[in-house]
C-alpha cells in the first residue's frame, strides 16, 4: 500500500463512492430541473477501463474496502455489469454496492449478483402514483417496487429503501413508507433533504429534520431512541421499531452531521477526486491518468486531495456556498 487515505483530523477513508454517469430516467424535482441537465460531452467521461483502473488503485494502494456505484442513475451505464465483475475480481475484493432509483432494477437484478455486486440501496420517495409523478416527472413507480423484489429475489441483501421526504409532498407518508418496508423485509433509511439541488432552491422550510421525523414515525410505531445504533462512520442512525429485530434509520446530515467519522472519498464520472460531497473543490485523475501517469503517481495525488478535507461541510456556516455541481453530477 502506498498510503492511507487520511487526513488532518486523523479520518481515514476505506469508502469509495463511483459515479458511473451524470445522466438519468428521473427529473426528481429535488434533484433537477424539468427539463434535465446539460450532460458531460462523451470524451470527458471516464472509460470503464479508466474507471476500472481508478478502482484497481484505490483498492491495493490506497486501503479502499468498500466500492459504491452511484449516478446520475448506475444502471443507465452500458458498462455496468463488466465494471461490478471487474471490480470483483480485485484482490483484495472490496464489498461492493450500488444506489439506484431503481427503475432498471427488476430486469438487471439477476446480472448485477451474478457479476458480484452485494447490495443494493434503492430510492422510493412515495408509495402515491400521484406523488411520484409530481416529484420525479415520469410515470415510473410501478418500475421500482418490481426492482425491489427482484433484488430481494436474488439476494441482494440487505435490500435498503433510502426516502427522502419533501414538506407538503410526502411528509406525511412516512409510516405508510416504513409500514411497506417492514411488510416486505427491506430496511429504510429517511434522508434530511440536502442543499445539493441543480436549481439551488433548497430552504430549510421544506426540509424535514430527523427530529420531525422521528416523531411522526412514533405516532404510529413504538421507537427506542434509548437503544439507537452507536454508528461510527455510518450515516444512519438507526433505531429499533416495535421492540425489534426491524430498524429504521434516519441520515440527518443536516441537523445531526456525522462529519467527524467520515470514511467516504468520491470519484465524480468525469475522473475528478471530491473529499467531501459538500466540497467547492475537486482533483483532476482523469488528467493524471490520460498523461501517463504511473499508479504510484495517481495514489499521491489522492492522497493529497484527502489531506486537505475540512473538518466539517459547513452546511450550518454562515457563509456556506451550495457546491456549483448538483448531486446528480457529484453522486450520493
Amino acid at each position: 500500500m502506498t498510503s492511507a487515505l487520511l487526513d488532518t483530523f486523523g479520518r481515514v477513508a476505506t469508502d469509495l463512492r463511483v459515479s458511473l454517469t451524470d445522466r438519468c430516467n428521473l427529473r426528481c424535482t429535488y434533484c433537477m430541473p424539468a427539463e434535465g441537465l446539460a450532460r458531460l460531452p462523451k470524451p470527458e467521461l471516464l472509460t470503464d477501463d479508466e474507471v476500472l483502473r481508478l478502482i484497481e488503485v484505490a483498492v491495493t494502494l490506497l486501503g479502499i474496502t468498500e466500492v459504491r456505484f452511484t449516478g446520475g442513475e448506475p444502471l443507465v451505464r452500458r458498462g455496468v455489469v463488466d465494471i461490478i465483475r471487474r471490480t470483483a475480481q480485485l484482490a483484495p475484493r472490496p464489498t461492493i454496492s450500488a444506489t439506484t432509483n431503481g427503475i432498471g432494477l427488476a430486469r438487471t437484478a439477476g446480472a448485477l449478483r451474478d457479476a458480484g455486486l452485494d447490495r443494493v440501496n434503492v430510492s422510493l420517495d412515495t408509495l402515491s402514483e400521484t406523488v411520484f409523478a409530481e416529484l420525479t416527472r415520469r410515470d415510473r413507480l410501478a418500475d421500482v417496487p418490481a426492482g425491489l423484489a427482484a433484488a430481494s429475489a436474488v439476494g441482494l441483501a440487505p435490500v435498503k429503501v433510502n426516502t427522502v421526504l419533501m414538506r407538503g409532498v410526502n411528509d406525511h407518508e412516512a409510516s405508510d413508507i416504513l409500514d411497506y418496508c417492514l411488510d416486505h423485509g427491506f430496511e429504510l433509511r429517511f434522508i434530511e433533504h440536502m442543499p445539493l439541488d441543480a436549481q439551488h432552491q433548497w430552504s430549510r422550510e421544506t426540509m424535514v429534520t430527523a427530529e420531525e421525523i422521528l416523531e411522526r414515525l412514533s405516532r404510529r410505531h413504538t421507537l427506542s431512541p434509548e437503544l439507537a445504533s452507536i454508528r461510527g462512520s455510518a450515516p444512519a442512525e438507526t433505531f429499533p421499531v416495535d421492540g425489534g429485530p426491524a430498524r429504521v434509520g434516519v441520515i440527518a446530515s443536516v441537523t445531526r452531521p456525522f462529519c467527524g467519522s467520515c470514511d467516504r472519498t468520491r470519484l465524480t464520472a468525469d475522473g475528478r477526486v471530491r473529499n467531501c460531497l459538500f466540497a467547492q473543490g475537486e482533483t483532476d485523475l482523469r488528467g493524471l491518468l490520460r498523461a501517463g501517469a504511473s499508479d504510484e503517481a495517481i495514489a499521491q495525488s489522492w492522497v493529497g486531495a484527502m489531506w486537505a478535507k475540512q473538518p466539517g461541510h459547513g452546511v450550518n456556516d454562515v457563509g456556506y456556498l451550495q457546491p456549483d455541481r448538483p448531486m446528480s453530477a457529484i453522486g450520493g
